[in-house]
Formats: structure tokens, sequence, C-alpha cells
């Protein structure tokens, strides 16, 4: 069994998200921080890659082509995937009780709304994956 790492280069993040910038954006933040980051486009890919790669954390749109956030969230409970941590995001208004539903999947760590604040994503990715940020080069 690997030892559990504080570092954020041991901890792969897999973002889904069919928005390319919005992609991009979460992408260069979890890189910024440390992580290896590794992308798809639509939830039927994102659901493949979260399976080929088994990511430590996983930073899900719920609106999505090819399967929805919900479908996958529930895809996500089942087997060795229901321990893998989610970040959701999302840019359509959620009711609170839309979102307290959300934050309790057992998965569901966080829930973000788009815009995405880079700093709280930051944030929400080392609190997630219990890691420290890397140290601000001078």
């Amino acid at each position: 069994m690997a030892e559990p790492s504080d570092r954020p280069q041991d901890k792969l993040v897999v973002v889904i998200d069919d928005d390319e910038a919005v992609r991009e954006l979460i992408e260069f933040v979890a890189k910024r921080e440390g992580f290896k980051v590794q992308s798809a486009g639509d939830g039927e890919e994102g659901i493949a890659l979260i399976h080929k790669v088994m990511p430590q954390c996983v930073v899900l749109d719920l609106m999505l082509p090819r399967y929805g956030g919900f479908e996958i969230l529930r895809q996500l409970q089942i087997g060795e995937t229901g321990k893998i941590p989610i970040i959701v995001v999302t840019g359509r208004y959620t009711d609170r009780t839309t979102s307290e539903m959300i934050r309790q999947e057992s998965n569901v760590m966080d829930f973000l709304e788009k815009p995405i604040k880079p700093q709280v994503l930051g944030t929400a990715l080392h609190k997630v994956l219990k890691t420290k940020p890397p140290e601000p080069t001078v």
C-alpha cells in the first residue's frame, strides 16, 4: 500500500467540464497548486477516464453532455470509485435544497458555483486532498 502523501505532485485530479474555458481554468489552477491533472469534455469520456486512471480527486461540472453530472455522481458511488472525493462545480443556479442534496452525497466533499474563484478552488483541492500548497516562488 502506498504511503499517504501531503505533496500535491503525488495527487492526480480529473476535471470534467464541457466548457473548454472553464476546464482550462480549473486545470491551470490545479497545476499551479502542484497537482497532476487530466481532463474530459463530457460525461462519457469522464467516466472512462476516471476508471482508467483512478484519480485522487474529481472536479465535476453538473451540466454535461452524454451523462450529466448527477448520473456521474451516482456511478462514482459504486465499487472502487466510491472513495474518490468529488468537488462539484456548477454554473446553473441551484437553490439551497438542491445544493444541500448534492452535498449529502457520500463522496461530494465541496460544492462551488461558477464563476470559479481560483483561490477558492485551490483551497478546496488542498483541503479535500489533505495537501500543502506549494511554496510561493519569489
